[in-house]
């Protein structure tokens, strides 16, 4: 069926997060964003332990659509260095699978 994955990535604000979202999904690059928020992180940057509210995004894709997935991501993202990782899914339900194979590129 595919070896699909989760995108995770973090921005500064709702708005931000919502117009990443509407993109991919547009796309086809995701078939759902789930967007979770506000989250607390806490990291270093620049020799500086730094606390943020961010808004963490769950992208459902592909894998042969990460390249896409991540250009998209860095084009539209306000940070220097967005955080942009993907999870294999292992397993899920077959109509869930079916769904998403359905909405995707």
């Amino acid at each position: 069926m595919g070896s699909f994955i989760q995108v995770i990535t973090t921005t500064e604000n709702k708005q931000d997060a919502e117009k990443i979202a509407k993109r991919l999904v547009e796309r086809k690059l995701a078939a759902c964003v789930q967007i979770i928020g506000p989250i607390s992180s806490i990291y270093r940057w620049k020799d500086s332990i730094e606390r943020a509210e961010e808004w963490l995004l769950l992208i459902k894709s592909k894998e042969n659509l990460y390249e896409e997935v991540e250009i998209t991501i860095k084009k539209m993202h306000s940070y220097e260095i967005p955080e942009i990782i993907a999870l294999p899914i292992a397993i899920g339900s077959r109509e869930y699978l079916e769904w998403l194979k359905n909405e995707l590129k």
